[in-house]
């Protein structure tokens, strides 16, 4: 199995660019050796690719600055916002057909 590489790229300026642009804004938690996190990412990845207008950001929920401003308390959090409002939220989401009916119903 090949590691994903997990970084965080949530950036507030970026997040509320994307949101004024009229995005939908995908974000998710992530955390050191877990993999389900990794499987959440993989799926979100592939998402972005498929759907138009989305924009993706990940974060470190060990990072307190984000996970404050987002209300994140734990990693493979899911969250989506669309029209500046979170639309939905998830814990330990990992299923392709799941995430994608979350990001279909947002658009």
């Amino acid at each position: 199995a090949n590691a994903l590489e997990k970084k965080t790229n949530f950036n507030q300026e970026l997040f509320n660019k994307a949101q004024s642009e009229g995005k939908i804004v995908v974000v998710s938690s992530w955390i050191k050796y877990c993999s389900s996190c990794a499987s959440q990412i993989k799926v979100l990845n592939k998402a972005k690719k498929e759907f138009d207008n989305i924009e993706y950001f990940t974060f470190e929920v060990t990072n307190k600055k984000i996970s404050s401003l987002l209300n994140v308390q734990y990693q493979t959090t899911l969250l989506i916002y669309k029209d500046n409002k979170e639309v939905y939220r998830s814990i330990g989401e990992t299923s392709r057909d799941a995430i994608y009916k979350a990001i279909k119903s947002s658009i």
